[in-house]
């Protein structure tokens, strides 16, 4: 009850100052801040929206730059799912669905006071107590009833959010978050969401780290929920199956130094033989990891394995593609909806006014200004108005387009199956769902069942969780120096690969089945047992045939120990896999048997 207490007072304070009354307000021109920053559809069904419209602002400024496309894009493609499902004879028939979209700006904190807006229907507001300067009683405006949430992305974000919207029974379908702690069901249970959590994906890596034979690895997470328990898994599940030892667990702070990221690349070279990073970190974090192993001249070094935040995303590796050249990174298999480039692309300033951030999307993308009004500072071109998406820009659609697809359509199957059974034969809303029942809407999204976006089943299992399927990419420097994404094989339950990788570190080029042409992949640096190879069979069964040996390594193995202050850096308790160096040269031989998959 403190809380709702809270959250009342809150509500008072923001929504319902006096100031805001409709007849202040009549003398501007401008509508009320309270819409200002937020999309707004009308629908006799409301959904809720959260986007990550701008990045996390500093120095105490809630929001930064503008996102185009992790921003823009996904808010766009709720609005396109919204059209069609509106169209849609089969779907929902007479019934409109609005929506209420809103900017998290990156930040948990901020998330939350946005998210107020969405339960402000469901808090009983009490005026008796509160005055207008001439003693008039506030005019109370009538708030929008959500049915249900679409968002958010970060997990830190669909965290916080989701301790509120539970309160209020409110569900939540996130195209985004996969944090492995919002499986928790006592925990999060109005929370769903149409990606596969980190503990799939935690699985994932280790099989192309054992695939590798890669036994000595560390790790690199950025603070918070999504890159501390997606570490935390891949750990846990490579204590329970054995053959790899983590030489370090580094986290990246949430707030970073000057100087931060120097500083982790001089701890990971601590363990020199660890070449292996296994990293959850979100796409900034990556990016100035590269650019510090890029400082430190390390390129080629590392061997770097990343989770989805890194994916195919082009931002972490711009101006640094030959210290990401050999990534191996995972993404949940997608596709590219070819309806929403059409629509996209003829988006203007003229059709697109329901979106409140486009005019600031059209002068970032086309690098002009619209008006003294713009909010691009400095002497740019005036723009037009007539410019194009995709003509007169670069244009390529963000990947969790799919996913923030097949969440609006989750909800508008489960609200098509609670209309049915609730008001068959009624057109439009009858008066039982004139005032939606949360839990009864949450059993209805749980249940469903039919093909997305990208022509796959959207379902979910008990906790609200969507199966594991993903794309493996490498990235790769072909002989035209040209960089890019390629997809070198799936994981469903697990590993399989379907194409010839790229050996980046070979300076020979072997035309060999998937299997061998992996394990080849960093081959003249990893060194593995010759002539005492049980040093390096992990305990599980490996799911390639493929037999990759070199020699040599020499030296006993010894224990590295070292002191880390306030737990910034964790050793696992295993015998040491770093050698004692020295001068010599040692000469590496590689031998192939078995090569068939």
């Amino acid at each position: 009850m403190d809380l709702v207490r809270l959250i009342r007072t809150q509500f008072q304070l923001l929504f319902f100052l006096c100031y805001w009354l409709p007849v202040s307000l009549q003398k501007l021109e401008t509508p009320p801040i309270e819409y200002a920053h937020s999309i707004r559809l009308d629908g006799d069904i409301i959904l809720g929206g959260l986007f990550p419209v701008h990045s996390r602002g500093e120095r105490g400024i809630p929001c930064g730059e503008l996102k185009k496309e992790k921003g823009i894009h996904r808010l766009e493609a709720m609005l396109f799912a919204i059209d069609l499902i509106n169209k849609d004879p089969e779907l929902l028939p007479n019934v409109t669905l609005g929506a209420r979209i809103l900017d998290t700006c990156s930040r948990d904190t901020y998330a939350l006071e946005q998210s107020l807006t969405f339960v402000q229907a469901l808090i009983e507001r009490d005026g008796s107590d509160v005055r207008c300067a001439n003693g008039d009683q506030p005019i109370f405006a009538k708030p929008d009833k959500i049915v249900g949430v679409i968002g958010a992305a970060a997990s830190s974000v669909s965290i916080m959010v989701a301790n509120i919207l539970r309160l209020f029974k409110i569900p939540q379908i996130s195209y985004a978050s996969t944090a492995p702690e919002l499986s928790d069901n006592t925990r999060y249970d109005f929370f769903s969401r149409v990606v596969p959590p980190d503990s799939y994906q935690a699985q994932a890596m280790l099989d192309i780290v054992t695939a590798m034979g890669w036994n000595y690895v560390s790790t690199l997470a950025s603070e918070g929920n999504y890159g501390e328990s997606g570490v935390e898994a891949f750990v846990q599940i490579s204590r329970e199956i054995g053959g790899v030892c983590i030489a370090q667990s580094l986290k990246i702070p949430r707030e970073p130094r000057p100087g931060e990221f120097d500083k982790i690349i001089r701890r990971l070279l601590e363990t020199p033989n660890a070449r292996a990073v296994i990293m959850f970190a979100n796409e900034d974090d990556i990016r100035r990891v590269l650019d510090a192993a890029k400082r430190s001249n390390q390129t080629g070094h590392f061997l770097w394995v990343g989770s989805d935040s890194w994916g195919a995303k082009i931002s972490p590796v711009i101006q640094q593609e030959k210290v990401a050249e050999g990534a191996i990174t995972i993404l949940p298999k997608r596709a590219t909806v070819d309806a929403f480039d059409r629509y996209f692309r003829s988006r203007s300033l003229s059709n697109n006014r329901r979106n409140v951030w486009f005019a600031e999307f059209w002068e970032e993308n086309f690098g002009c200004k619209l008006g003294m009004h713009g909010k691009r500072p400095g002497s740019l071109k005036k723009c037009t108005g007539l410019e194009k998406v995709g003509r007169d820009s670069s244009y390529e659609q963000e990947g969790k387009v799919q996913f923030v697809m097949d969440a609006v359509y989750a909800m508008a199957h489960a609200l098509h199956r609670m209309h049915r059974d609730y008001c068959f034969g009624y057109p439009g809303l009858c008066p039982r769902m004139s005032n939606i029942n949360g839990k009864e809407l949450l059993g209805y999204i749980r249940s469903v069942n039919f093909n997305g976006s990208a022509g796959t089943p959207v379902v979910f299992n008990q906790n609200g969780d969507a199966p594991g399927r993903y794309d493996i990419f490498q990235y790769q420097i072909n002989n035209k120096s040209t960089a890019e994404y390629k997809v070198i094989g799936q994981w469903t339950n697990k590993l399989h690969l379907n194409m010839y990788i790229q050996t980046t570190t070979l300076t020979i080029s072997l035309s060999l089945s998937a299997s061998v042409s992996l394990g080849m992949l960093y081959m003249p640096k990893v060194y593995i047992i010759l002539f005492h190879p049980e040093q390096n069979v992990p305990k599980r069964k490996r799911s390639f045939k493929a037999i990759v040996t070199a020699a040599t390594m020499s030296g006993k193995l010894v224990p590295k120990g070292s002191d880390r202050p306030n737990g910034e850096v964790k050793t696992e308790l295993c015998e040491s896999m770093e050698t004692n160096t020295t001068s010599s040269t040692k000469t590496t031989y590689v031998s192939y048997s078995n090569h068939a998959i």
